[in-house]
């Protein structure tokens, strides 16, 4: 019990905290709408059933236990953040223009932007491997343990589809676009920014 709680907790107050997960949600459901924001969400919930999945096998503590292999994902990662705040920031497509059809992305890219975000994020891989060998006890079932990252995962997705919808409702979001090179630039800049403290955050 006090290993499900602390799990619980942990599982929690990583969903919350602000990172390029959030930043990716923000992104897709101000600019591409609810749906796009909810199946994003659906994709970094993917991602994280990926690092469960890499760490039960024992392949998450050889990348952790491999600097050149764990430098290699966080680059990828970094450069995939920072390329996809470039393509948000020269975006200059309003879609509430009643001059223009709106824009809109299919499903697939949205569950692929939220998948890469995350499956490619150091954050999550630290996260998940923390509790599998600091919380979890190698002696839990494994059934038990595939629970665990299945509660991780649904957990990323309620958090992140609640974010979508709230941001997403048609009241904030045609407020928000009206002034939409400004919300792109911001949200490029943030997506930039912290695929950059990636790459200098290995060098300090």
């Amino acid at each position: 019990m006090i290993e499900l709680f602390a799990v619980a907790t942990i599982t929690i107050l990583a969903v919350i905290s602000p990172g390029a997960d959030f930043a990716m949600i923000t992104r897709n459901s101000l600019i591409y709408g609810r749906k796009s924001g909810f199946f994003s969400s659906l994709g970094i919930s993917a991602g994280v059933l990926l690092h469960v999945f890499y760490t039960l096998v024992g392949i998450g503590i050889l990348i952790s236990q491999t600097p050149s292999l764990f430098l290699l994902i966080k680059n990828i990662g970094a450069l995939y953040l920072i390329y996809i705040g470039y393509k948000t920031f020269i975006s200059k497509k309003n879609p509430v223009d009643n001059n223009d059809k709106p824009e809109i992305i299919d499903n697939f890219s949205s569950f692929k932007n939220g998948f890469f975000t995350n499956a490619l994020n150091p954050k999550t891989t630290l996260f998940v491997l923390s509790v599998y060998t600091q919380v979890v006890n190698p002696s839990t079932p494994l059934y038990i343990q595939i629970m665990y990252g299945i509660f991780m995962s649904f957990s990323h997705f309620i958090w992140f589809s609640f974010v979508a919808y709230f941001l997403s409702s048609d009241k904030l979001r045609a407020k928000l676009l009206s002034k939409q090179n400004i919300i792109n630039r911001a949200i490029g800049i943030t997506l930039a920014i912290l695929g950059l403290w990636l790459m200098i955050s290995q060098l300090v």
